[in-house]
């Protein structure tokens, strides 16, 4: 295996770097508690219930409702269902994993001086999956559009001496020096160039303008995708209880990115005049964060059955870093004969941190509690996603993609609703929920549906519940966010199956 040299894209003007758009904004913004078993059982209306670990990573005032010290883990079963459609073609792709996404545990200090308000105190810490990027599918089809036209955008106006390599120069050496001068822009074109894809207007180091070698007509074309991580965060609790009415918290979140994701394109065509009749394009893309939130909640008892909530979440401030790599290969077809080209330099393109700011979210709950019977429950929140920023705002790329997250996005609303019956030792639950699109066009992004069912065991200081719960969406995933701009368009369905064990210390 040939080893990759790192090379650090330090030096150049941010305008240059194209890595980071808005589809990582709004993947990284998204935040989803998985929360635990009997959470996700009703849907995660739990804003004005509390008395769940993961309800405590919603509304941080829900800790407060625990009497005794209390811990649990969770562990998922996700079955990930995609049917993808692009142009005239049709593909299915499904896929399984084993998960544990949810550990915490609180402690409870009661306040035994009666003279006192404050009823109890109480600290905890808590640990939740909330995204999982794991996905793969791949889409085929014919299309009228070449992934020529991707290379020839980057390479309008740019010298032929500022995309290729100088006489004795390796590809590796020549990508490093490109990518180091003159950034991102460049290598795109460097690999449409070295590929023999782009034909410039005249071969002197001057030229500026090109043509491709790939002939206009159909193209074949299969787009395989695969992507793998998380996003989390590491909650640090701290709550009150005040009379027998108000249920008061704060969070400190600390946030974790871990994305990995694989892409190949392979076009093939015959047209007439077409000197390129095949193209396989790879390239790979790890991004890695940390980020930083807090979270204020508030539980009121408005009478002994019906209980109110609210939360503030506020943004997300995170630190993101990226690393890519790429490789290309033609088979080029000319009077001269056939051979193949292949473009590999080998190269890690380290890009120079940058900051995000995810947008905060506000939440509402009523819950009705029918004594030891059972509850009904219900959570609204709103998250303004045009609010996302990409900083420093100084630098021009990122103003000008903070520009268009203005123009594209709007407030989304979640609607959830819960409901649990309990019959001596047993409960059955079962919940639905509704997320709006975060696009102003609803094509791009559609609508997000999902229903729960789920079953708990009390065995007094031990509990243990089991749910299903599956949701809907529909996105339509652009192959490139330049010249190959056409669109995949999956369905996916998204299956869980949690087993969660919930003890009393």
């Amino acid at each position: 295996m040939k080893k990759l040299t790192i090379l650090m894209i330090g030096v150049l003007s941010m305008s240059n770097l194209v890595a980071q758009d808005i589809s990582d904004a709004l993947r990284f913004s998204q935040d989803n508690i998985q929360g635990s078993a009997r959470f996700r059982a009703l849907s995660g209306a739990f804003g004005a219930l509390g008395g769940d670990m993961s309800a405590v990573s919603l509304n941080p005032a829900g800790s407060a409702i625990f009497n005794r010290s209390h811990a649990s883990i969770s562990l998922s079963g996700l079955h990930i269902d995609n049917d993808i459609s692009y142009f005239n073609g049709r593909n299915s792709t499904s896929e399984s994993k084993i998960d544990l996404h949810q550990a915490g545990g609180v402690f409870v200090f009661a306040n035994n001086n009666d003279n006192s308000s404050w009823k109890k105190f109480v600290i905890s810490v808590a640990y939740d999956k909330t995204a999982n990027h794991d996905d793969q599918w791949f889409a085929n089809g014919r299309n009228t559009n070449s992934i020529d036209n991707y290379f020839l955008d980057y390479a309008q106006g740019l010298r032929l001496d500022e995309i290729s390599a100088f006489p004795g120069e390796t590809i590796s050496q020549a990508y490093a020096e490109i990518g180091s001068f003159y950034g991102y822009d460049n290598q795109q074109a460097f690999l449409g160039y070295e590929s023999y894809i782009l034909e410039p207007g005249n071969d002197t180091d001057a030229n500026s303008v090109y043509t491709s070698n790939i002939g206009s007509g159909t193209f074949n074309q299969q787009y395989d995708y695969i992507s793998r991580g998380y996003n989390g965060k590491v909650s640090f609790n701290a709550a009150a209880q005040y009379e027998d009415k108000l249920y008061l918290g704060v969070n400190l979140n600390s946030h974790f990115i871990n994305y990995d994701r694989f892409t190949f394109l392979r076009e093939r065509n015959s047209n007439p005049g077409s000197l390129i009749t095949n193209v396989g394009f790879e390239n790979n893309l790890l991004t890695t964060g940390y980020g930083f939130s807090f979270q204020l909640g508030a539980i009121l008892k408005v009478t002994k059955e019906l209980r109110a909530g609210f939360t503030y979440n506020s943004p997300t401030w995170f630190n993101i870093y990226e690393e890519t790599t790429q490789s290309i290969s033609t088979f080029v077809d000319d009077v001269d004969g056939s051979f193949t080209a292949n473009v590999n330099p080998n190269i890690i393109n380290v890009f120079p941190e940058y900051k995000l700011r995810s947008p905060g979210k506000i939440s509402g709950s009523l819950a009705y509690v029918f004594g030891d019977k059972g509850l009904l429950s219900f959570d609204y929140s709103r998250r303004d996603y045009s609010n996302m920023e990409f900083r420093p705002e100084n630098e021009s790329f990122f103003s000008s993609q903070n520009r268009i997250i203005s123009d594209v996005f709007k407030a989304a609303n979640t609607f959830r609703f819960g409901g649990e019956y309990k019959y001596k030792q047993i409960s059955f639950r079962g919940g639905y929920r509704f997320e709006e699109s975060p696009y102003k066009d609803d094509s791009f992004v559609g609508d997000l549906t999902g229903y729960s069912l789920g079953l708990g065991y009390n065995f007094g200081n031990t509990r243990l519940d089991l749910t299903f719960d599956q949701s809907e969406r529909t996105v339509n995933n652009p192959l490139y966010s330049v010249g190959l701009t056409d669109a995949a368009t999956v369905d996916a369905i998204n299956s869980n199956v949690t087993l969660s064990l919930a003890f009393n210390l």
